[in-house]
């Protein structure tokens, strides 16, 4: 089988995108799916989570994009959470600079996971929360985009830009990327407008909004300075539990169901 591969985009920031990348690749990981992570962001967000000395890689993901090194090469085991990563670091950041001249420069990623597609079941792309060229190579190698977002007025607004951005993309470089699914981070559900929101979201989207909700919670917060995703740190949190749940649900979603042939 193929790998699934899911970019996690937002063109705004602050939206528990990184988060949701590393704990769902937890989950997934828990549910037995063979599953990488790319981390797109030069910050290192992702990579620094799942327990990933970022400032001491030999190779990273700015390695693979400029095709001096392969995935394999490249990639290393979380710290915990039972997946791999494709690291970054600031080295990220020069590879648009150097790949501006280059030949089909957004489809570097997508070629790169060839690869490796029998390797995994689930690719999740950890995308910058701006467009540029890092964000275009996950929207390429993509088959569909997961968009988390919190439930305010102005994620409304960075939600249009984001579907606009999709739709420009579908158009000129890959035409079968879609909208998988919106998943609401960082709820609060005292806080009227994020019932307002969530409910406007669930009207205009309709199947395509996560029934999962993922909780504001202090204990994922907390994950990442130790290096782990929510999942391991504090397993009986309501927001690592409610990861487990998004894992569950995206694999029913994406996986068809097994089908028992009758006697």
């Amino acid at each position: 089988m193929n790998s699934r591969v899911i970019a996690v985009a937002n063109q705004k920031g602050g939206v528990g995108k990184t988060t949701t990348v590393v704990n769902l690749a937890a989950g997934l990981a828990e549910l037995g799916r063979r599953v990488l992570i790319v981390d797109l962001d030069p910050q290192g967000n992702a990579t620094m989570g799942s327990g990933i000395a970022k400032q001491s890689l030999k190779l990273s993901g700015y390695d693979v994009l400029l095709g001096e090194a392969s995935i394999e090469e490249a990639r290393q085991p979380a710290k915990e959470g039972g997946y791999d990563v494709l690291p970054a670091n600031r080295d990220l950041g020069g590879a648009e600079l150097e790949l501006v001249n280059e030949l089909a420069r957004e489809a570097r990623l997508k070629n790169a996971l060839q690869a490796v597609e029998e390797q995994y079941d689930y690719v999740l792309i950890d995308c910058p929360p701006s467009l540029n060229l890092l964000t275009l190579n996950g929207l390429v190698a993509a088959h569909s985009v997961l968009i988390p977002m919190v439930c305010e007025y102005y994620a409304l607004e960075g939600l249009s830009d984001l579907v606009a951005t999709l739709r420009k993309v579908r158009v000129a470089v890959n035409p079968k990327i879609e909208i998988m699914g919106l998943l609401r981070t960082m709820f609060d559900a005292r806080n009227n407008l994020s019932q307002q929101v969530s409910e406007q979201l669930a009207r205009h989207f309709g199947a395509k909004v996560f029934d999962t909700v993922i909780p504001r919670n202090v204990r994922l917060a907390e994950a990442p300075s130790h290096g782990l995703p929510g999942l391991v740190y504090d397993r009986a949190s309501r927001g690592a539990q409610a990861y487990l749940t998004l894992a569950q649900e995206l694999a029913d979603r994406l996986e068809p169901a097994t089908i028992t042939p009758s006697v």
